[in-house]
This record gives structure tokens, C-alpha cells and sequence, in this order.
């Protein structure tokens, strides 16, 4: 009997999970708070790493990569930052084990004590801007726009996978520029490439906005940031884009001498994603069924499942197969014939559903005589029957359906969990079935605590929009400057 899993409307906490696990993406390691990516998850991420960082250097940017151990003194040169930063740090103060003596195994040295402790890279402003003093002098060495790949350890004593781990994978993107506005220009252009990256690739529909000073990054004077929706009401934030304006470069006293011959400091940006758009991916399409993967962001877009009874239209089906193939290769579309015999098809179905593979190919001995081909859709879970001439064709056509489709159904999902609301009776009321509320709010710090502390929801983004509406806080009835988007959030 086959195993049951639990529904999204059962448990959405425990669905994601499973999911995590059945679809074979990652799982918890032995090392507290950390996980493993399988092959399969990684090669998702590698998906997406693949188009930003062709989008990355459209755009002008050059990778590099800096240590992953940071000198504690570098930290507490931007205020700020170390305070933003400071109870997640993991610290090296030791540079040696030596053997115990009571032979019980492995002990750290006491005489191998660093001069100066070392922090496990949170994130890399301080260490990259160290280096920066080093590599700016004049304006013609303006604007330096570096990106870096890496793992960053913040760590976290409640983890789930993707969404929350000790250590993660990320990119970061630190630039520095001759003027206010070109950082800003900067800050901006990063943000609406993440949100073409979400919306294009992983067909996830976002907000764009930026955050309130009591969300903003540590050290930043700005935080841009792109929110979405899931399927369970809550947001999350897919990507930030930080204006650190001259903060890091005062720190760490970088400046340029600009043409006029007069030394400025320069100014600065910072932004970055992670894998934690692997949890976006997963709860914002994904049904009972398994993993939905659009097909731009699917390692794997098409798979083969022969159905025979014998060597000889085993055979002849996979020559099929291998003729249809070359075909989608040359149109760019990654294909997999499973000629595994030692799996039933109805296995091979199920497993692929799970994966979340977005087109499945069946072929048995009558499809072979009448020269047709099943093809199943993995977001509509749809079947038809087609012909064979042709199939390669109408494939790339319906992924590209696929793709919009996905994309589609959630905007229509954040279209109708998305309210206008006035009161804070009901705005409580109704936060807990979640979504996101554009609501009056006075600008204060005090109101935003109080909006938190007693219903867990937080302002998720300021809007970019034009739309700008004045009105009353909803909740002390002050004068508000525009509707601000609430949420429960990951």
C-alpha cells in the first residue's frame, strides 16, 4: 500500500518538510542546525546560480571571493552592523587540537589560542571593505562592482530547511561608487533584477519596496527588498538590496581622490539572495502531489518512460526516444530516457511527479504501431494522447505554457489574499487566515512593535508604486503618508 503523505490543508509545516525529503532535495546533518543538499537540490540551485550570474555580468559585475574568517576587530568598526549581527556569530579562538592524555580522543590546545578571535563569515561587508582601502584611490578606479558566491554561518537554534539554517549558500554583491546617486541608481537596478530573476524563472510574483528602519539591513541606510506571497498566506523575503550610503567607507576610511583632485569618501551598496529561494520555489507551486518545478528552473524539463513486454519493443521505443532527443536538445530543452528496467513504469511516474519534472513522456507498443506519444503535464497533473511527428515542436511551446501558467495561478493567489483594510479589529481578526494587508500606519517605531507583539505580523515592505493614498493609521488614527503591506512571515 502505498505510503500517505500529509496535505498541505492537514499541516503545511509538516507538507513542506516531507516534501523537503521526498523529493529528495536535502536533509538535516548531524551538525546541529545545518542541512545537506542533495544532487537533486543543488542542481535546482545551480539553476538559478547559472542565470543570475549570467545576469550579474550583463550588468557589468565581476566575481571574486574573500575569507571566510573575518577579524572580530573588523566588526566593530561600523556600530550598527555588530549590533545587527552580534548574537548570531559563530567565533574561532582556537587554531589547534592536540591528543588527550587519557587517550579518550581529541581536545583543543590551550597554548593554541588566537592573538585576535576570528568570526565565521555572517556577511562579508567588513572584510571586503578592508580590502577596498586597498584597491580604490581615484576615480578612474570607479564604480568596482564585485559579486561573491559563497556560504555565510549565522547561527540559528530553530532551523528548517531552506528557509532557516546555520550555515546557507548565497551570493553577495558589494559595490562602490563616486556619488550618492550612482549608488543609488545601483541599489535600484539590483532590485529590479532580482524581481525579473523571480518572476521570469522561478514564476513567482513579488512585491517590490523597502523596508521600514526597524527591518533594515544593519549598516544600511536603505534596504530594498522583493516580498512573496506562499501558498499558506505567508510572506517571504526573496531578496534585499542595501543603500549603505558612506557608512562602511568612513569604517574603514576608503576614499577616492575625484577629478577635481578632492578626496571623498565613496559610497556603497550591498545585496544578496540564497538558497532560501529554494523554500520560495517549493511553497509557492507545489501541491500534494510533490515537487513543481516551471520548467526554466527545472534541472531536468522532460523525461521518457518506455512501456513494453518485450526486448524487441523495448528496443524499438527507446530509438524513438532517442530520436526525439536530438531533436529537443537542439531546441535547448534538457531531456532523460529511463531505460532502468529494474523500476515499473508506475514507479517511474510517481517518482517523477514527485520531482516535480514538468513534462513526462510515455510511449507503449500500440502508441508505437499508431505513431503516437502520451505526454502528461505536471502542473495541471493533465494527460493526451499526441502524435509523434511534431511532439518536439509543441513540447517547447508548452513549456513556455507551463511556465506562464505557474507564474498565472500565483499572482492570482496573491490577487485574492491581498486586502485593503482600515480597522485594526478586523486587520487582527483577519491576519490569522494571512495574506497581505495594505493598511494606513503612522510611521513610528512604537506602532509597528505593538502591531507585532500582538499579532506576529510584521511590515513586510513600503511599496514602490506610485500609488500613494493618505490616510489614518489604523491603529492610533494619526496621519499616515500611504498604506504600508503587512504580513506573517517565514
Amino acid at each position: 500500500m502505498a505510503q500517505k503523505f500529509v496535505t498541505r490543508e492537514e499541516d503545511y509545516s509538516k507538507w513542506y518538510n516531507e516534501l523537503v525529503h521526498r523529493a529528495d532535495l536535502a536533509e538535516h546533518s548531524d551538525v546541529r542546525g545545518c542541512m545537506v543538499i542533495k544532487p537533486y537540490g543543488y542542481a535546482i540551485w545551480e539553476k538559478m546560480k547559472a542565470q543570475l550570474d549570467t545576469m550579474f555580468k550583463e550588468t557589468g559585475h565581476s566575481n571574486a571571493y574573500f575569507p571566510l574568517f573575518i577579524p572580530k576587530s573588523y566588526l566593530s568598526k561600523e556600530a550598527s552592523h555588530v549590533d545587527g549581527f552580534a548574537k548570531e556569530c559563530a567565533v574561532v579562538t582556537h587554531y589547534r587540537l592536540k591528543n588527550a592524555e587519557d587517550g579518550s580522543g581529541v581536545v583543543v590546545d590551550p597554548d593554541a589560542k588566537l592573538e585576535e578571535e576570528l568570526i565565521v563569515r555572517p556577511t562579508s561587508e567588513t572584510i571586503i571593505w578592508n580590502s577596498y582601502k586597498n584597491w580604490i584611490q581615484s576615480y578612474r578606479d570607479l564604480p568596482l562592482l564585485i559579486n561573491q558566491w559563497a556560504n555565510v554561518v549565522r547561527w540559528e537554534m530553530r532551523t528548517r530547511l531552506f528557509l532557516r539554517t546555520a550555515e546557507f549558500l548565497w551570493q553577495e554583491g558589494h559595490t562602490a561608487h563616486a556619488s550618492k546617486s550612482e549608488a543609488v541608481e545601483e541599489t535600484e537596478k539590483i532590485l529590479h533584477l532580482y524581481a525579473d530573476f523571480v518572476e521570469s524563472y522561478m514564476a513567482t510574483p513579488v512585491l517590490k519596496g523597502t523596508k521600514t528602519e526597524a527591518e533594515r539591513f544593519a549598516g544600511a541606510d536603505e534596504t530594498y527588498c522583493i516580498e512573496a506571497l506562499m501558498q499558506d498566506g505567508k510572506a517571504l523575503q526573496a531578496g534585499t538590496s542595501h543603500f549603505l550610503a558612506q557608512n562602511f567607507a568612513k569604517a574603514f576610511d576608503v576614499k577616492f581622490t575625484d577629478k577635481a583632485g578632492k578626496q571623498e569618501y565613496v559610497w556603497a551598496t550591498s545585496w544578496g539572495v540564497s538558497t532560501r529561494l529554494m523554500g520560495a520555489l517549493i511553497m509557492t507551486h507545489s501541491d500534494d502531489q510533490g515537487l513543481v518545478l516551471p520548467p526554466k528552473i527545472a534541472p531536468l524539463q522532460v523525461v521518457a518512460v518506455p512501456i513494453y513486454k518485450n526486448e524487441e519493443q523495448f528496443n524499438q521505443i527507446c530509438t524513438k526516444f532517442k530520436d526525439l532527443e536530438v531533436k529537443l536538445k537542439s531546441l535547448g530543452i534538457s531531456f532523460k530516457l529511463d531505460d532502468d528496467d529494474n523500476r515499473r513504469p508506475g514507479w517511474k511516474f510517481a517518482e517523477y511527479e514527485t520531482k516535480g519534472v514538468p513534462v513526462r513522456l510515455a510511449m507503449g507498443p500500440r502508441d508505437l504501431d499508431n505513431g503516437k506519444i502520451e505526454l502528461a503535464r505536471r502542473d495541471t497533473r493533465s494527460k493526451e494522447v499526441l502524435d509523434y511527428d511534431g511532439i518536439d515542436t509543441y513540447i517547447k511551446s508548452l513549456l513556455d505554457e507551463i511556465q506562464a501558467n505557474l507564474y498565472n495561478r500565483a499572482f492570482e493567489h496573491r490577487k485574492s489574499n491581498t486586502h485593503i483594510i482600515d480597522s485594526y479589529e478586523d486587520f487582527k481578526k483577519q491576519i490569522k487566515n494571512g495574506g497581505f494587508f495594505l493598511a494606513h500606519w503612522d510611521g513610528t517605531k512604537e506602532t509597528e512593535l505593538l502591531i507585532k507583539e500582538q499579532t506576529q505580523a510584521t511590515i513586510r515592505c513600503i511599496p514602490l508604486d506610485d500609488d500613494i493614498e493618505t490616510g489614518k493609521c489604523m491603529v492610533t488614527g494619526k496621519e499616515s503618508k500611504r498604506r504600508v503591506v503587512f504580513a506573517k512571515a517565514y
